[in-house]
């Protein structure tokens, strides 16, 4: 047995606070301020000549406008220099061409968000088995669900602690989403075999060894079309149902330009709620199916997608017009709702806590290609699930995503292509190399 090795580990945990209407309506406040914040501090930016752009200056515009605005100074100091470091990291990720440029932040189209940057003021303690005590800036003492083991109290020391938290609103409510910061052991190098998997929309992962991950719940509806509210029972469909023509009715007596009644608003959260109870399951079963595979699996195999591109809309120009419009749409709608970027996300952090490695491969033609013979034989896959080699000295058959899967796994065992997940060089295959006949 060697010496154990220390390592420095960040993670978030997020949990449901229990805010009296008093402390949602101040939460409120806060985030609208946060968001205007935001936008003044964007036209302010840009508005300026290049010359006269400075940290000193933008953090002197926003003292003076939380001194002259009083709504503005609902919210925190602290938080507000948090907007503004939030929009220079966002410019410097522009610059670095990691992503597009800051923009305004609209009402409707926005999450409502307050940041923590110092965790030492949220003076966190436990008072129950499942609650705990949070002091948030400007608002008081609030309780939040306790369903994870904090750093906090006597467990708090310089390596573990918790270093801020964000406070974020969705259908359901106010939660708080802490940043910790903790010293764990390196793992030993994981030792379980291999796996390739393919993600899917019928079967959502399809596993190399046939051990396949569903939801459970029936990818269609009885007429063959997608459902798109498969995380939702019959009880709670019928009632997003009722809620989504109660909505258009009220919204057909709204006149252009009107604002919304507090009626058709209130059909609005409703309808929030059901899709943030729907979107928290799917999150609930990826965590669920993600941490299963990394405890099994040593290396995990998956395919180098490029979400992005897969999901642009087919409806083209007016001079070109895309055919199958309302099919794309439904696959990209589909797509979407898996979450693939998500998972894949979730294997990688996940896999290399337990000592194993996730590894990408590309993508291209790993669904036509037969998993036993290694031929790209035209009309091999006959349908969404269906895969029969069309090779006269093959003829092998079954499930498509599972055939996906195998070859995904070859790929990686054939060593064409390695894409480590800390972001090594790809090591492409040899132009003219011929792939193997038989595997």
């Amino acid at each position: 047995m060697g010496e154990l090795v220390w390592d420095k580990r960040q993670f978030g945990h997020r949990a449901r606070l229990a805010l009296t209407p008093a402390q949602a309506r101040l939460m409120d406040d806060q985030a609208h301020a946060a968001r205007t914040m935001w936008n003044c501090l964007h036209d302010w930016w840009t508005m300026l000549p290049k010359d006269k752009r400075s940290l000193a200056a933008a953090d002197a515009a926003i003292r003076q406008a939380r001194k002259e605005i009083d709504w503005l100074g609902a919210l925190p100091a602290q938080a507000a220099q948090a907007v503004l470091k939030t929009y220079v990291q966002a410019l410097r990720n522009c610059w670095d061409r990691r992503a597009d440029a800051p923009n305004f932040k609209a009402r409707l189209r926005t999450v409502m968000s307050v940041d923590i940057p110092q965790g030492r003021d949220l003076q966190i303690k436990r008072v129950h088995r499942r609650w705990g005590m949070v002091n948030i800036s400007m608002v008081g003492r609030v309780r939040f669900r306790w369903t994870k083991d904090l750093p906090v109290g006597k467990l708090a020391d310089r390596e573990n602690r918790i270093t801020g938290a964000r406070l974020v609103k969705d259908g359901l409510g106010w939660h708080i989403a802490y940043r910790v910061q903790t010293l764990e052991s390196m793992p030993e190098p994981h030792t379980g075999p291999e796996i390739g998997i393919d993600a899917g929309v019928n079967l959502p992962l399809a596993l190399s060894d046939g051990n396949h991950k569903d939801h459970g719940r029936p990818a269609r509806l009885p007429d063959g079309t997608a459902d798109r509210d498969k995380w939702l029972n019959p009880q709670e469909k019928a009632k997003l149902l009722r809620l989504e023509r109660r909505a258009a009715h009220r919204k057909s007596f709204r006149k252009p330009k009107e604002r919304s009644s507090n009626r058709l608003n209130r059909t609005y959260d409703q309808i929030k709620q059901l899709r943030a109870r729907a979107t928290r399951r799917a999150v609930d079963w990826q965590h669920r199916t993600t941490t299963g595979i990394a405890q099994q699996y040593g290396t995990v195999v998956v395919e180098a997608l490029t979400i992005t591109s897969m999901v642009k809309s087919a409806k083209g120009t007016i001079e070109e017009p895309g055919k199958n419009v309302a099919q794309k749409s439904g696959l990209n709608r589909s797509i979407s709702q898996e979450a693939w970027g998500r998972t894949v996300t979730m294997l990688t952090y996940k896999a290399a806590r337990h000592g194993g490695t996730l590894v990408k491969v590309p993508a291209p033609n790993t669904s036509l290609r037969c998993s036993a013979c290694g031929f790209l034989t035209p009309g091999s896959r006959e349908g969404q699930a269906t895969f029969v080699c069309k090779n006269p000295d093959c003829g092998w058959s079954g499930n498509a995503d599972w055939n996906a899967a195998r070859n995904i796994l070859h790929l990686y065992r054939i060593g064409l292509v390695a894409i480590p997940a800390v972001g090594r060089a790809v090591v492409r295959r040899t132009r003219g190399a011929k792939p193997a006949t038989a595997r």
